[in-house]
């Protein structure tokens, strides 16, 4: 795998699966906090006072073909944070060099902030001798010249929290002066996490059967249980949409297009179950969270990116999906965000 060390770029730098053939994801770099952030109980971090939470002084560095990075997007989008924080997106085909800027692709600018062709130039500006992966999302500060945060749970909290006198009025945490609702919305965050936001990676790239199996199992479980648990509430946590839906959403949006064919999680389709199914299209139609969705990058990326596992480079067709179609999760109660002009 590839990655910057000493401030130089390698291509043979880690294995991304331990002995057993089961893969590890790497640990995130830049793990700041913008001052006035609520830092979740499970993070030993405290908001940084260098970092005033600020209009125009922020800016995002994303993909939208990666569900990390696709967080922040959502969040960016219901929160009303458009004109509050900028935003440069990659190439969804990530080479040998990484994540690169390619301007006159469709979808993709340059990096509005350096002029860079590659995100790793970013990070060797922040620090001359970085040793770390090249990841999206990066949350850069424009005044201190360097980057915040590269964890995108962490920078969906700040973005929930820290900006919140900046956007529309939406919460992403409803009740957020609960301390017992914000530690459901972590609670389910955590949960999903393994076993569904990074399962389909575990699955995909395996190189045993072992671990494989093990990833599916754990995988589709996870799916069963919750879409149990919807069949009688419209969102995970409470009756409102919360950060622990954007998280569903991000792995469930690509499930079908991508992770059930190229990451071999073929069990079943989402469109089969029946609560996540109409589940995922309540989401989808959320003003604000349909143009955060561009489809094309998605499956560019997944499918011309992974050499080991799709070597050919060929980007299936199907299937063709109806996420515009009409649902009745708002039979369940529960509201959907409602943006109003910001005081």
């Amino acid at each position: 795998m590839n990655q910057l060390v000493n401030g130089e770029w390698r291509t043979d730098t880690y294995e991304a699966t331990d002995e057993e053939g089961a893969f590890q994801r790497g640990e995130t770099t830049f793990r700041n906090w913008i001052a006035g952030s609520d830092v979740p109980d499970h993070v030993d971090a405290e908001p940084d006072e260098r970092f005033q939470p600020e209009a125009g002084r922020y800016h995002l560095y994303v993909s939208y073909a990666c569900p990390w990075a696709h967080r922040t997007l959502l969040a960016r989008s219901l929160l009303g944070l458009e004109d509050a924080i900028g935003v440069s997106v990659v190439d969804p085909y990530r080479g040998e060099d990484g994540w690169q800027f390619t301007p006159e692709k469709d979808g993709c600018t340059r990096d509005h902030l350096h002029d860079s062709d590659y995100l790793r130039e970013l990070y060797v500006e922040d620090d001359p001798d970085a040793t770390c992966r090249v990841t999206v999302p990066v949350l850069w500060d424009t005044e201190e010249e360097t980057v915040v945060n590269n964890e995108s749970r962490e920078i969906l909290r700040m973005l929930s929290t820290a900006f919140s006198d900046l956007g529309n009025g939406v919460s992403l945490l409803p009740d957020a002066d609960d301390d017992a609702t914000v530690a459901a919305v972590d609670a389910v965050i955590t949960d999903i996490y393994e076993p569904i936001n990074n399962g389909v990676y575990r699955a995909g790239f395996a190189t045993s059967q072992s671990a494989y199996d093990d990833a599916i199992d754990d995988l589709f479980d996870a799916l069963d249980g919750y879409d149990d648990r919807l069949a009688d509430q419209r969102y995970l946590v409470g009756d409102s949409l919360t950060e622990a839906d954007i998280c569903m959403f991000t792995t469930l949006i690509r499930f079908d297009q991508v992770y059930h064919t190229h990451f071999m999680c073929n069990r079943k389709f989402i469109h089969q179950y029946d609560n996540l199914w109409p589940y995922l299209r309540d989401l989808y139609q959320t003003e604000g969270v349909t143009e955060t969705v561009n489809m094309e990058h998605i499956k560019e990326h997944y499918y011309t990116t992974h050499p080991d596992v799709t070597p050919s480079g060929i980007i299936a067709r199907g299937p063709d999906l109806d996420f515009e179609a009409t649902h009745d999760r708002d039979r369940l109660g529960g509201e959907a965000p409602t943006p109003h002009a910001a005081d």
